[in-house]
């Protein structure tokens, strides 16, 4: 939905910006200031909206130690880096 939304905006800005007339550049009582200003705040806006969640970095890292009386191998969780980011996974450890 949200990806629609800045499509729509980004090609309705397109159109305006090629049916409008053009006009002749002038620059005066704090023109150049004002469209700084509107263009950073627009920027802002549309970035906010293309923005993900906010990150809250790596959850909690759980160690499971080996059995010492078992002696063998053991199944545990693992936490890996994937393209989606932190999973768990299960590992088979020998000691």
């Amino acid at each position: 939905m949200k990806k629609t939304l800045i499509a729509l905006a980004a090609a309705a800005t397109i159109a305006i910006g090629a049916v409008a007339a053009p006009q002749p550049a002038q620059a005066g009582h704090g023109a150049i200031a004002a469209g700084v200003i509107g263009g950073l705040a627009a920027g802002a806006l549309i970035g906010a909206a293309a923005a993900n969640g906010p990150y809250y970095g790596p959850g909690p890292y759980y160690y499971a130690p080996a059995p010492a009386y078992y002696g063998g191998c053991y199944w545990t969780r693992h936490r890996v880096w994937t393209d989606y980011g932190w999973r768990w996974t299960r590992v088979r450890v020998c000691g």
